[in-house]
């Protein structure tokens, strides 16, 4: 339940009716969703100080030794979305179901935290972009590799570096494979998305076709290769899938005079390329991207304010992704 904006008192504490949130106390969170995802949510929220997982909404019959006994749990969703004694909600479960549940935690006046995609329906995103302005909402979508400092750093360095001629991306694993989510739809969104923050706009034109299709014993694995075109005219070359025989994550930004490399699999986060082929290593003062994310929702919370920044890009993500998903 979000604090009342007239609920102010001195500068240490905020006031609701039915809990209290005192700077410097212990976020009051709820999850729903204890698949894999939900349950590096758990161990995190278990780590960092500021936060305790206070409700839990899963069908997953290992709940109960997940999480610490004071936990209450439940198998009914509505049951987290809605309770007012909760200062946020998180959302870790298949896209499909985010736009009811994240519309939940908005009517009951819970700040919500989404994980990505925002949803696999643009006209279910928009309308919770409409939902989340019309009673002045907190939402953010865990658009992970946006909250990396590797990339966080090369986003505030590009800036000074002109306009962004090119983009090329090469990311991916074997698995996993997903029955709910195409890889387009769970592997893309993360390079959609940062293409998209990067650049400041939605790709205008988008072809997309796949290099390989394979039925394995976990079931269908995609690779795909995707050509994005961005109303500056910088065109971003993406390649993701399920079906690489390592790990891959390399994101390059092309500028003039240097590049500019994001990997968070390698030994070097950041890098950059010189037009003389010099390449240097960037310092990054390392911390885990879930926990900035969580920060970063306590920040929102504590400040009890419209925050719906990261909502307006995850609409422009789905959007994106439509536009990818019909030129297959």
């Amino acid at each position: 339940m979000r604090v009342s904006s007239g609920s102010l008192i001195g500068p240490t504490r905020y006031i609701k009716v039915s809990n209290r949130i005192v700077r410097g106390s212990p976020l009051k969170l709820g999850l729903v969703g204890a698949g894999y995802w939900g349950k590096v949510y758990i161990k995190t929220i278990e780590r960092l100080a500021g936060f305790s997982l206070t409700r839990l909404a899963s069908n997953n019959s290992e709940s109960r030794n997940l999480v610490h006994e004071d936990c209450q749990i439940s198998e009914n969703w509505q049951e987290v979305t809605g309770a007012d004694d909760l200062d946020g909600v998180i959302i870790a479960t298949p896209p499909n179901l985010h736009a009811q549940m994240v519309r939940a935690a908005i009517d009951s006046s819970n700040p919500v935290l989404v994980e990505k995609p925002l949803t696999l329906d643009i006209g279910e995103a928009k309308a919770l972009l409409n939902a989340a302005k019309e009673q002045r909402a907190i939402v953010l979508v865990d658009h992970i590799h946006l909250y990396h400092p590797a990339f966080r750093v090369m986003k505030r360095l590009g800036k000074a570096l002109g306009p962004v001629r090119a983009i090329h991306s090469m990311a991916g694993s074997w698995g996993p494979f997903r029955r709910d989510t195409s890889v387009l739809w769970d592997r893309g969104s993360h390079d959609v998305a940062m293409c998209i923050d990067i650049l400041g706009h939605e790709p205008s034109q988008a072809s997309v076709w796949k290099n390989k299709k394979q039925l394995t014993e976990n079931g269908l694995g995609e690779n795909l290769s995707a050509l994005l075109t961005f109303p500056c005219g910088a065109k971003a070359n993406l390649g993701i899938g399920n079906l690489f025989n390592e790990k891959k994550r390399s994101f390059t930004v092309q500028y003039d005079e240097q590049s500019l490399t994001y990997d968070d699999v390698g030994k070097v986060a950041l890098f950059r390329r010189l037009k003389t082929g010099t390449v240097e290593a960037i310092d990054i003062k390392m911390t885990l991207p879930l926990d900035q994310v969580l920060m970063d929702f306590a920040v929102a919370i504590r400040r009890d304010t419209l925050d719906i920044e990261g909502l307006k890009l995850g609409v422009k993500v789905v959007n994106a992704l439509n536009l990818c998903e019909k030129s297959i």
